[in-house]
C-alpha cells in the first residue's frame, strides 16, 4: 500500500508520494518555558514519521523554528525581569537537552523568528503592494476578503473561527480591523518591547508571518509536508495558508499533519492550571527510552491521558527488550519486522508497531534457531529510536 498519512485539509488519509528529498517544516517552540509532554508527543510523531522516510530511501530535509519573539514570549520575560533573548536563549538550551536525550532526529536548520526579521518585512511589503493587506494605526493586517479559501485547512465556519481567534490569543474585535478574521502581520512595539524598522512603520512582526517567513526561506513557495500540533490549526496554520498562497499563487503545502493534545490524570495539560510534565523532570528518574516508549503507546491523532504510572509499563517492556537484543538466537524476524514497517505505514501507528516489536522480543525470549532474530530487533528499536545496545541509565549521567 506505501506509506499513507491523514491529511488534515483533505480529511483523509492518502498516500503520502513525496519526492526522494522531502522537505518537511514543523512548527517549533516558543522559549518561555521548559519543554514538556505536549511537546515531547508532537516531535516524537516527526521523528518517526522521518526515520520510516529515511528507511524507505528519502532524504529528509526537516526545518523547525524557534520563535523568539512574539506575544507569549515578552510578557513572561517581563514578568521575570530579564532581556527576552536571555530567556529564550536559556529555554532553547533546555529544548536541545531535552530533544538530544529522547534521540530526536535534529533539523537541518533552526531559524529564529528574529534573524527572519528581514525577510519578513519583504513579504509585509509585498502584501501591503499586492493590496493582500492594508495599514492602519501603524498595524499592517491581513485582508481575508482577498483570500476567498480561507478555511480551507481547518473548514471551521465563521462564528468558529472567530470563538478560536479570541481564545487563542487573537483580538477579532479590534476596531482597527476591517474584519474580525484578517489578522497581524506587522505590529507597533511598547516601549519595553523589541522593534525593528520597516517602511510601514517601527515595530516587530505578528505570529503568523514569522513561520510563512521562515519556511519559505528555507524551502521555497512550496512544502511536502508541514506539521504541528491540532492547536496549530487555526488560527497559525490557517493564516499560514493565506499570506503565503496570496503572494506565491502557488499551493503552500502539498501535506498537512497534526498531531493531537495530551492531558494529565484527566485534566488538560496547561500552565495556567500548574499541572505541566516537564521532560526535564522526567529525566531525572526515567531512562529518555521509557519516556519514548510510554508515548508511543498512542496514536498521534488520539489525544491521551498521561498517568504517572505510565513509565512503570514503559520500564518493563525496556527490559524486555533489552534482555531480547542479547540472546544469541529467536525466530524467524521477517514477519515481525514486516509487521513493524506495515503499522508505520498505516497513518504513523506507533503502537501497533510497537506491539510487533514487543511480540518478537518476547519470541526471541521464548528461543529459536535464528541468529538473525536479535540483530533484527535492534534494527527496528533504532527505526523506532531506541537504541537497544545501550544499558539503562538515569539522571545527569546516562
Amino acid at each position: 500500500m506505501g506509506l499513507r498519512l491523514y491529511d488534515t485539509a483533505r480529511r483523509a488519509v492518502v498516500p503520502f508520494e513525496p519526492p526522494r528529498v522531502v522537505r518537511m517544516y514543523v512548527c517549533g517552540i516558543t522559549p518561555y518555558d521548559s519543554t514538556h509532554l505536549g511537546h515531547a508527543a508532537t516531535y516524537l510523531t516527526y521523528d518517526l514519521l522521518i526515520r520510516r522516510l529515511e528507511d524507505l530511501g528519502h532524504e529528509v530535509r526537516m526545518v523547525r523554528n524557534i520563535t523568539d519573539v512574539d506575544d507569549s514570549i515578552l510578557p513572561k520575560a517581563r514578568e521575570l525581569g530579564v532581556p527576552y533573548l536571555e530567556l529564550a536563549e536559556a529555554e532553547t538550551a533546555r529544548f536541545h537537552a531535552d530533544m538530544e536525550a529522547l534521540d530526536m532526529r535534529p533539523p537541518v536548520a533552526e531559524p529564529r523568528a528574529t534573524e527572519a526579521v528581514p525577510h519578513i518585512v519583504e513579504l509585509v511589503s509585498r502584501l501591503l503592494e499586492s493590496g493582500h493587506a492594508y495599514l492602519t494605526h501603524g498595524t499592517a493586517y491581513f485582508d481575508v476578503s482577498t483570500f476567498p479559501e480561507f478555511g480551507k485547512l481547518s473548514h471551521y465556519s465563521e462564528d468558529q473561527m472567530v470563538r478560536l481567534a479570541r481564545a487563542r490569543g487573537g483580538n477579532p474585535d479590534d476596531p482597527h480591523r476591517r474584519a474580525p478574521l484578517d489578522f497581524v502581520l506587522w505590529q507597533p512595539s511598547l516601549p519595553d518591547e523589541p522593534a525593528w524598522r520597516a517602511p510601514f512603520g517601527v515595530g516587530r512582526p505578528g505570529w503568523h508571518i514569522e513561520c510563512s517567513a521562515m519556511a519559505m526561506h528555507e524551502h521555497g513557495d512550496t512544502l511536502d509536508l508541514h506539521g504541528g500540533g491540532t492547536d496549530l490549526i487555526f488560527p497559525h496554520h490557517e493564516c499560514e495558508i493565506a499570506q503565503s498562497e496570496a503572494l506565491t499563487g502557488v499551493p503552500f503545502v502539498r501535506h498537512w499533519m497534526h498531531s493531537a493534545m495530551v492531558n494529565y490524570e484527566g485534566e488538560k495539560m496547561s500552565k495556567s492550571l500548574g499541572n505541566l510534565v516537564f521532560v526535564s523532570d522526567l529525566l531525572k528518574v526515567a531512562d529518555p527510552r521509557t519516556i519514548r516508549l510510554a508515548l508511543m503507546r498512542h496514536h498521534y491523532r488520539h489525544g491521551f491521558e498521561w498517568y504517572d504510572t505510565d513509565l512503570e509499563d514503559a520500564t518493563a517492556l525496556l527490559h524486555r527488550l533489552l534482555a531480547a537484543a542479547t540472546r544469541p538466537d529467536g525466530p524467524d524476524p521477517r514477519p515481525f519486522a514486516q509487521r513493524v514497517r506495515d503499522a508505520l505505514d498505516d497513518d504513523l501507528d506507533a503502537p501497533r508497531a510497537l506491539d510487533a516489536l514487543d511480540d518478537l522480543a518476547s519470541a526471541v525470549l521464548s528461543g529459536g534457531s535464528d541468529p538473525t532474530a536479535p540483530a533484527a530487533l535492534r534494527d527496528l528499536g533504532r527505526l523506532l529510536g531506541l537504541d537497544l545496545e545501550r544499558p539503562v541509565a538515569v539522571g545527569p549521567d546516562r
